[in-house]
């Protein structure tokens, strides 16, 4: 799995999955599944796309982390990334997204894996 730290002005896209699902109703840094054949920012930026409607410039890798069990574990592995161009944001997968200040990330319920991510942004890490 990858995620993106989508940055625009200062600020960090956030999203909040659907109820019902896993870690529904949770905060996550977007992002998905690459598919075979693709390279792990080729993937993130197609997520990105089909999921929000944006086109984003994957950046550096911010590192990865593990949530879960060995019978339902994932590897999160996030990049930071900017816009390509400036334009709202699509819900097409998520409940609900923003634009954050780093400093406000604590706000939110993020799901397992993008918890170790929270506390670089707010270190002033990962920054765009």
């Amino acid at each position: 799995m990858t995620a993106a730290v989508i940055w625009d002005a200062g600020r960090i896209l956030i999203c909040r999955r659907r109820e019902g699902g896993l870690y529904g109703g949770l905060w996550e840094f977007p992002g998905g599944k690459t598919e075979t054949g693709e390279t792990l920012e080729e993937g993130l930026r197609r997520e990105i796309d089909e999921e929000l409607g944006l086109d984003i410039q994957v950046g550096e890798r911010l590192g990865s982390s593990r949530s879960g069990d060995a019978s339902m574990g994932i590897e999160l592995i996030v990049f930071s990334a900017g816009l390509r161009s400036s334009c709202a944001f699509i819900l097409r997968e998520h409940a609900e997204a923003r634009w954050v200040e780093p400093s406000d990330l604590d706000r939110f319920s993020f799901a397992p894996a993008d918890r170790p991510f929270v506390a670089l942004l707010r270190s002033g890490g990962g920054r765009q």
